[in-house]
């Protein structure tokens, strides 16, 4: 169970460093830039902890879904991003494939 935990918390550092990334301008602004690099360093540090106890495949799977999900929603309420059925159907599978790799994965 603390394994799913630290691994939900890379995927939370991986929502941060996405978001960071547009913020950075493409590493242009200096400040964004520095969040950025700190995020991805402490999320796949707490992939890497994950990984310990839980299979490669699913933890890797869950971690993007998890920053994948995170990514978009940030997009919809931070950038104005569009929220047509299609796309919110397809956030929703991607939640339920995460879902399903976690309740199918000892640990």
């Amino acid at each position: 169970m603390q394994s799913w935990l630290i691994l939900f918390c890379a995927g939370i550092a991986e929502i941060a460093w996405v978001v960071g990334l547009k913020y950075s301008a493409g590493f242009t602004k200096l400040a964004p830039s520095v969040f950025t690099i700190a995020a991805l360093g402490v999320s796949m540090g707490l992939l890497g902890l994950a990984t310990r106890a839980l299979p490669i495949g699913s933890a890797y799977a869950v971690w993007t879904g998890i920053g994948a999900v995170g990514a978009a929603i940030a997009g919809l309420l931070l950038f104005g991003e569009s929220a047509n059925p299609l796309r919110l159907l397809c956030i929703a599978l991607i939640i339920a494939g995460v879902a399903g790799l976690k309740f199918s994965t000892p640990g």
